[in-house]
């Protein structure tokens, strides 16, 4: 079964690096700009960019979403198997992706990707 649903909520439809501000837009189910802005205030007030995993760690925790790191190897495929419900930001090696409900929201098919951390929606 394909969990991947294609996401791009850039409002030109690009793909510039921006998958921290997607991730936390399809999360959060806030606009690219408005994500935009309250990543670049928390990334102004650490001194550091946009797509730091501490600046976009820090969004999340202010909104409810609480870390941990998963109890054995997984992909995204495989953590979508695993956790078919709820809504989830996972923190892969240089990417980040939402998984709402087991699917996941990319702009491309990152299905294969290892989960370092996640982040659940409390």
């Amino acid at each position: 079964m394909d969990r991947w649903i294609k996401y791009n909520p850039n409002p030109k439809d690009r793909r510039v690096g921006d998958c921290a501000i997607r991730a936390c837009c399809k999360a959060m189910d806030r606009s690219w700009n408005i994500v935009f802005c309250d990543l670049a205030d928390i990334a102004f007030n650490q001194k550091d960019v946009i797509s730091a995993n501490k600046v976009w760690g820090e969004y999340l925790g202010r909104h409810g979403f609480v870390r941990y790191e998963p109890d054995y190897p997984m992909d995204v495929y495989k953590f979508c198997c695993n956790f078919p419900h709820g809504t989830y930001v996972l923190g892969l090696d240089g990417h980040v992706v939402t998984v709402v409900d087991g699917l996941f929201y990319d702009t491309w098919d990152s299905s294969g990707k290892s989960v370092i951390y996640f982040w659940e929606r409390g």
